[in-house]
């Protein structure tokens, strides 16, 4: 059995950036990322997000392709929202992704990250490297 110490800082949002995590259902909606996530052989170590993106920090193992690990976390967790949460929400995850590792010794900062941001978000005081900003957003902005 390989021994492995993997980190990753995945980010992703909601189709369009819509607000569409409502406060009355994160938590269902974290408690059921983590539990695909678990069901995957996936320790997470932090869950956290606004009303339009999530962060999840996680390790993996090394069998599992993280472009794999987010598919499935993604589909399934939109899949709970649309059939068991709100049916008729029409909630979706846009396509892409961030993912970022990072070493055991950045544990803690990252997990304090994703655990405080809410007041990241309305302080302005995000880490731009650890935040989801695709091109097409990138592109609108220009």
């Amino acid at each position: 059995m390989p021994f492995a110490k993997l980190y990753y800082h995945f980010v992703w949002s909601t189709q369009n950036r819509q607000p569409l995590i409502d406060p009355g259902f994160e938590s269902d909606l974290y408690r059921a990322i983590a539990a695909k996530a678990q069901k995957m052989d996936g320790f997470v170590h932090a869950i956290g997000g606004i009303h339009d993106h999530v962060h999840l920090s996680v390790s993996i193992p090394p069998k599992l392709a993280p472009a794999h690990f987010i598919g499935e976390v993604k589909g399934n967790s939109s899949h709970f929202v649309n059939h068991i949460i709100k049916p008729n929400l029409a909630f979706y995850w846009q396509d892409e992704y961030g993912v970022l590792t990072f070493g055991e010794k950045n544990l803690p900062a990252v997990i304090r990250y994703i655990h405080s941001q809410k007041k990241h978000h309305a302080e302005g005081t995000l880490v731009a490297a650890m935040e989801i900003d695709s091109p097409l957003e990138r592109a609108s902005r220009e």
